[in-house]
């Protein structure tokens, strides 16, 4: 009967494990430092998929980089360090296209228009 328990208790602590990790969330990364890519690689990677990396920081143990995209939209896009698995990718709905860019024509004040 002893043993029966200490099957149980085994049985249920493992179950217990098992759902905490999985309720932590998908989008932690659990990988060990020594099996990391650098950061320069990461940045490489990404310009590969056309994306211009302004921005690149840890959080939840996985890389976060931060930048626009083929089409000027701003992303932020989590990966897994080690396989750059993207994980979650958000983009920003203006992104950058109501800045003003070095190719944008230069405007003088003699374009300017006020009314009375």
């Amino acid at each position: 009967m002893q043993k029966f328990l200490s099957t149980t208790g085994v049985f249920t602590a493992l179950a217990v494990f098992l759902s905490s990790s999985a309720m932590a969330g998908d989008d932690d990364c659990y990988v060990p430092m020594s099996q990391w890519q650098s950061r320069s690689v990461a940045i490489l990677w990404a310009e590969s998929n056309g994306w211009q990396v302004n921005r690149v920081k840890i959080d939840d143990g996985c890389y976060e980089l931060y930048g626009l995209d083929e089409n000027e939209m701003e992303f932020e896009v989590k990966i897994n360090p080690s396989t750059f698995e993207i994980l979650e990718i958000e983009y920003e709905p203006h992104g950058y296209q109501d800045r003003i860019f070095a190719t944008d024509p230069e405007v003088g004040i003699s374009d300017i228009e006020i009314e009375d």
